[in-house]
């Protein structure tokens, strides 16, 4: 677990390191990596390249990129990284629910404060764990959520990640095989190829059809001769394993 801290001001950005090792060596067990920026526009950039934490410990005040401008960005990527916002002002709590900030702390922060706000952030994040896919898209890395992705098509040697809300991900040009991008996801039980231009998540399978798949959005999805008999036992094992 990666844990990153942002703050301009350096005595409070020390303060904090200070108490998430207080807290660390209070629980047992726990581990984290810890990532310290003193400089919000370096951290705005990680994000941007996709370089992402599981917890973000950030002033709401800073200059040039705010706190406000990291959350937003982390949204805007796909991560749910849990945000606990650090601030000597009340002003910007409704900006912070606006990003999903698990926690809005005035400064100076109590140890008793903080340490509420990490057992929430820990808790959270085990709930929330999911495998994200990484699309490399024209505005940077997207981060999506394999539950969100309906299939992926390798169209012009670029991805298109369909996800179930209607809405479409689109990569750059691919410089690998399409086999090559998907490798990991294909591993993932709920995925399956079932043409060489297509990945399918079954868990948002409608129908199947004579050489195509009817997806739970109305969309068909061509099945290749050669793979239709495995695609049709692939399908059964699965259904038969989640209501077993």
């Amino acid at each position: 677990m990666k844990v990153v801290i942002c703050d301009d001001c350096i005595r409070d950005l020390q303060n904090v390191e200070k108490l998430l090792e207080k807290y660390k060596g209070s629980n047992a067990g726990i581990r984290f990596e810890l990532e310290k920026f003193s400089d919000a526009c370096i951290l705005y950039e990680r994000i941007s390249r996709g370089e992402l934490a599981d917890i973000y410990v950030l002033d709401m005040i800073m200059s040039e990129k705010t706190g406000i401008d990291i959350g937003s960005l982390l949204r805007t990527v796909g991560s749910k990284g849990v945000i606990i916002y650090l601030t000597s002002s009340d002003d910007f709590a409704l900006e912070a629910y606006g990003v999903h900030a698990a926690r809005y702390l005035l400064k100076p922060v109590s140890e008793k404060d903080f340490f509420e706000a990490m057992d929430f952030a820990l808790s959270y994040h085990k709930a929330n764990e999911e495998i994200l896919f990484p699309v490399k898209t024209k505005q940077g890395t997207v981060l999506v959520p394999y539950s969100r992705i309906e299939y992926i098509e390798n169209y012009s040697r670029m991805l298109n990640v369909f996800l179930t809300d209607q809405e479409t991900v689109k990569s750059i040009f691919i410089r690998k095989s399409f086999d090559e991008e998907i490798r990991e996801i294909a591993e993932d039980r709920s995925f399956l190829r079932v043409h060489k231009s297509f990945l399918i998540n079954m868990n948002h399978i409608k129908k199947l059809e004579q050489g195509n798949i009817l997806m739970e959005s109305g969309r068909r999805i061509p099945v290749s001769k050669t793979r239709a008999a495995e695609v049709k036992r692939q399908y059964l094992l699965f259904i038969s394993e989640c209501y077993m």
